[in-house]
């Protein structure tokens, strides 16, 4: 099963793509579901991963600093920002939900392909509510979002992929992905030099545009305070 368009898919595409696809028919190993969920890869299960074949992935960078900084983050990957490439892109109404199939739509060459995916878990640690960095036990915030997807059958590769944005104890937010995969099928066997490298190249471009979505919730906060602060100031009423 392969899912092409000649075009840029449209939802309808991306639906019918996934209408094709069903519900926990993924085309790994099951002992490897949510494998993502503890990572990145090291001692046994990253040898079980590279001798089945999987090779691991791990890119992060980091986002800035503070509650602000982290919550930016947050919705930038609910919203699919860090998936909205000129070459690759998901549907930014697609529901962060553990269940939800999710269509990946890639340019290769001189068509579109269409990989489908599921929503394996979503892991969330939401930050305290009170205003201070530093709790009464003298403990620093820490949050995260974090979600995992694993390939369905008629996805050129087979394995997950998470994507997480984590408020580290030493006030640091940084997003992060963590992935394993192998070829699928002949086709993606044949590919795969290639395949590896978008993924690489996928990694590098996420990362910038996490860091320009952070930046960009960042100045529409000062915009909106610098706003507010005019408009007391000089009430329009």
């Amino acid at each position: 099963m392969l899912f092409l368009s000649w075009h840029r898919p449209s939802r309808k595409d991306q639906a019918a793509c996934l209408n094709s696809c069903k519900d926990g028919e993924f085309n790994y190993d099951a002992k490897y579901k949510g494998a993502t969920q503890k990572s990145p890869f090291s001692g046994e299960r990253a040898n079980d991963l590279k001798r089945d074949g999987f090779v691991t992935n791990h890119a992060s960078v980091k986002l800035g600093s503070g509650k602000d900084v982290f919550l930016d983050g947050k919705k930038a990957l609910q919203n699919w920002r860090h998936f909205q490439l000129p070459w690759a892109f998901v549907d930014a109404s697609t529901p962060i939900l553990e269940g939800t199939k999710v269509c990946v739509c890639a340019h290769e060459l001189v068509a579109w392909i269409m990989n489908p995916l599921q929503v394996l878990y979503v892991d969330a640690k939401e930050p305290p509510k009170f205003p201070s960095r530093v709790d009464q036990n003298n403990h620093q915030q820490q949050a995260a979002f974090a979600f995992g997807s694993g390939t369905l059958r008629g996805h050129m590769l087979a394995g997950e992929e998470k994507f997480a944005v984590e408020w580290r104890e030493d006030d640091s937010v940084w997003y992060e992905i963590s992935s394993f995969a192998k070829p699928a099928n002949f086709l993606s066997f044949a590919g795969y030099p290639v395949a590896r490298l978008q993924q690489k190249m996928f990694a590098k471009q996420s990362l910038a545009a996490m860091e320009r979505a952070v930046r960009q919730g960042s100045v529409d906060i000062h915009s909106q305070s610098a706003f507010s602060a005019l408009h007391h100031r000089h009430p329009c009423t």
